[in-house]
């Protein structure tokens, strides 16, 4: 609406050119315009844009309504759209309109907007009640036919470690790569039947809202066992995890919560989350080439619990 003014901040403008290179580069130079024509179309007034880090999201107010316009960079693909129009608000927030050329969506703002994280260390047993809560009401069967990644793929990004590094690990220690290998292979194997993940439920993706209590954003778009969903959620909150007291006792309760909460097996889910954990530090070395040790950190706790 009008010629608002479309703010780029430079971290997030470097960051971008850091993960995506001259595309990056390229996309952050049609932004602004991608941003105004959106704007225009779905008669937005613009706030100041939410701390980024990969996607452009900002506040906006349409009729009234609080809503948020966000724009993914095309390294995203569409399996946030695909998954949001499937999940259809239950258990997530609602998509109200999309660009899928520009990759652009307009969502339901989720009010007052706290996340999951905001419960901290001495809530978390209720944290995890809730995401489980979450989890369920999220799930619906997989497509018979789609274009969303899998369990397979995710497996299948581990196995790059190892032609990065020309049959080592890098960074990475062999014996914690060489048991997530396995994990994945184990645990694919013998899957569960699909259905549509979140993909990457943690406790900044849960917030708190007006229209149910707790509800999810920014979906990846998944198909898999459900059993899968819990790896994220037992890497997070990120940083912070590691520096609770006995982090260790935090994610065994976890996972005994998690357990009896959705009915599988104790030691499946630990299995997704130390194979998770090692996909999530391999992602780190090669978007960033760093930042590996955090998920490394979380690993190390859950491979000590083998047994």
């Amino acid at each position: 609406m009008g010629d608002q003014p479309i703010a780029i901040p430079p971290d997030y403008a470097r960051r971008v050119r850091e993960l995506a290179g001259e595309a990056g580069a390229a996309w952050l130079a049609r932004l602004p315009g991608i941003v105004a024509a959106c704007a225009e179309r779905w008669a937005l007034r613009l706030d100041p844009p939410f701390p980024l880090s990969y996607n452009y999201v900002v506040p906006a107010w349409r009729a009234g309504e609080p809503v948020v316009l966000k724009v993914e960079l095309p390294e995203a693909g569409l399996g946030e759209i695909d998954a949001l129009e499937l999940f259809d608000g239950h258990g997530s927030t609602r998509l109200l309109a999309v660009d899928r050329e520009q990759g652009a969506l307009l969502l339901e703002r989720l009010l007052p907007g706290t996340t999951l994280a905001a419960l901290g260390a001495g809530d978390d047993e209720r944290a995890t009640l809730i995401a489980a809560d979450v989890m369920r009401r999220l799930w619906r069967p997989a497509p018979t036919a789609h274009g969303f990644r899998t369990l397979t793929d995710r497996a299948a990004e581990l196995a790059t470690v190892r032609r990065r590094f020309a049959g080592g690990t890098g960074p990475l220690r062999e014996g914690l790569v060489a048991r997530a290998e396995s994990l994945f292979a184990e645990l694919i194997a013998s899957a569960a039947p699909p259905v549509l993940l979140h993909g990457d439920l943690h406790h900044g993706n849960i917030l708190a809202a007006a229209r149910e209590p707790w509800l999810a954003i920014d979906p990846k778009g998944v198909v898999g066992e459900p059993a899968a969903e819990v790896g994220p959620l037992l890497l997070n909150p990120r940083p912070d995890l590691l520096s609770w007291p006995h982090p260790e006792r935090v994610l065994a309760r976890r996972l005994d919560i998690l357990a009896a909460a959705l009915g599988f097996e104790r030691e499946r889910l630990w299995a997704w989350g130390l194979a998770h954990a090692l996909l999530s530090a391999w992602w780190s070395v090669e978007d960033f080439g760093a930042g590996w040790e955090y998920a490394v950190g979380v690993a190390e706790l859950l491979a000590g619990m083998e047994g």
